[in-house]
């Protein structure tokens, strides 16, 4: 039996994977374990309902994505495709639209990703991979900082229109329940056991998988049976790139945070960064407006040629052309690996919450037709079926002397800066794992219309436009969770200090 590090979003997740991990499971059980507890016990950051990408890289063996991202309903009700748009505004990460509701609500792929993984991977049963959530939400578990901070911006507006979604994150008298604070939720538990007993396909062509699509349907949205029962994993073969030592393997189209993330380092090139200087923190901006000006024009506008468009990205970065690629025009993650040698990269995001929770249920769903920076095709503006577009960049470094790093964001957009500036931070400048984790971070940017430069603590930066400092690090800047293994220093974990994660070990030798 393996011993197993997990870092995850919580105390509570990356104790799941130790008591999963203590029990026999391996790095993807471990995984499992934790990011099923962060979607149930992180309200707001994250939730059931929402889409997953988990890199999976075996030893001896070639790296899998298994995409369970969202999709775009409206198979069974093509009439009220573009209808009951709900747009809101809120004050998170300095004043941001996005639209909630019934109709922001996509085809949820999380278990059906879940399930493949531990098909293919798991060595624990199923059922054993729900026990900790189970027990957290039907017990209790404290409402960690980082939601309580998401909460103090989202309570009203999205978190305040639905009775049932109301009385979960809100006392009596009105006020916002706290960081801290015990919350149960029975009845999100009882659906947990439901999965755990009968298979994901509960979720999808079973009892809450009618609950969902009917509670969705007849609030005039356009998730239907149809759409939850017509869900599909797909397995994809991830992008890889060579740093270094280092075989690095990172999410495929059709999302495009991997593609995102392999162009920028790439583009910062083979030496990495000299160190966090005035000069290299420019170089890297440059680096970062190329990748996302590039990313603006040609990803996110790519249709049948999505895959010509990635290639076109990588090609440049590696010849170093950031001239030729200006001239193109909320999340939680888990990292595990075992000391077989085995890691288990998984992103999970749910928008920034819909608002809705489904009755009887305790599940609420996500917003993930609601995010307006990733649909600029417009609201519903894809054909039903299609898979959303993402930021998300589960990934997986490997050295032929067997040393591997687990690594992830949550973030929005800056999901590619935060696990980027990690990999630098540890490949090239020999940081350890919590040190390249922890450094200050640098994000290139449009905010308020203007080129922008955000930046936390006492970088060095200089900016000929708009500066937006940080004075302490800030979850704005992602929430890196990183796990390696070597076959000379064992296991090593961190989480993100910027958001309110952990590491544990589990399992034995």
């Amino acid at each position: 039996m393996p011993k197993v590090m997990t870092a995850a979003g919580s105390t509570i997740a990356a104790e799941a994977a130790a008591t999963v991990a203590d029990a026999g499971g391996n790095a993807v059980d471990a995984a499992l374990a934790a990011v099923i507890v962060s979607l149930c016990t992180e309200p707001g950051i994250i939730a059931p309902a929402a889409g997953a990408f988990i890199t999976v890289w075996e030893p001896g063996g070639d790296p899998v994505t298994i995409d369970g991202y969202c999709e775009m309903p409206g198979r069974g009700d093509p009439d009220r495709i573009g209808t009951g748009r709900q747009e809101v505004w809120m004050t998170y990460g300095g004043g941001m639209h996005t639209n909630i509701g019934y109709s922001s609500v996509a085809t949820p792929g999380a278990f059906a990703g879940f399930a493949e993984a531990s098909r293919r991977y798991g060595a624990a049963p199923w059922a054993e991979v729900f026990g900790p959530a189970i027990h957290s939400t039907r017990s209790g578990f404290p409402i960690p900082g980082v939601t309580a901070r998401y909460l103090e911006h989202s309570h009203e507006v999205i978190f305040g229109w639905h009775p049932d979604s109301y009385k979960a994150v809100h006392h009596e008298d009105g006020t916002v329940r706290a960081q801290g604070e015990i919350l149960t939720l029975p009845e999100l538990a009882n659906s947990l056991e439901l999965i755990a007993r009968g298979g994901a396909e509960v979720f999808y062509s079973g009892e809450l998988g009618h609950a969902i699509a009917d509670e969705v349907h007849e609030h005039g949205g356009i998730l239907s049976r149809v759409d939850m029962e017509s869900y599909e994993v797909e397995v994809r073969e991830p992008i890889r790139i060579h740093m270094r030592d280092w075989d690095l393997a990172t999410n495929p189209a059709p999302a495009i945070g991997g593609a995102a993330l392999a162009g920028l380092m790439l583009l910062v090139g083979e030496n990495g960064m000299a160190g966090w200087t005035t000069e290299e923190i420019r170089r890297l901006t440059e680096a970062q407006r190329a990748i996302f000006t590039y990313r603006g024009a040609r990803l996110e506008s790519a249709k049948a040629d999505l895959p010509e468009a990635v290639k076109e990205l990588l090609d440049a970065a590696r010849l170093g052309e950031v001239a030729r690629l200006l001239a193109s025009g909320s999340t939680t993650h888990v990292s595990s690996v075992d000391s077989d040698g085995r890691a288990c990269s998984i992103t999970a995001s749910a928008g920034y919450g819909s608002g809705v929770m489904v009755p009887g249920t305790g599940i609420w769903l996500n917003n993930s037709l609601g995010e307006l920076e990733l649909h600029p095709k417009g609201f519903h503006g894809l054909a039903p079926g299609t898979r959303l577009m993402s930021n998300m960049a589960p990934t997986i470094a490997r050295t032929a002397e067997g040393e591997v790093l687990a690594i992830g964001s949550a973030g929005a957009d800056r999901i590619t800066t935060a696990i980027a500036e990690s990999l630098i931070n540890h490949l090239y400048l020999d940081m350890d794992l919590v040190e390249a984790v922890a450094h200050p971070r640098v994000h290139a940017e449009v905010f308020d219309g203007q080129s922008t430069v955000a930046y936390e603590l006492d970088l060095p930066v200089e900016n000929d436009g708009h500066i937006r400092h940080f004075p302490e690090r800030s979850m704005y800047f992602g929430g890196v969770q990183a796990a390696a293994w070597s076959p000379a220093g064992g296991l090593t974990g961190t989480a993100d200090p910027r958001r309110s994660g952990d590491a544990a070990v589990g399992g034995s030798l």
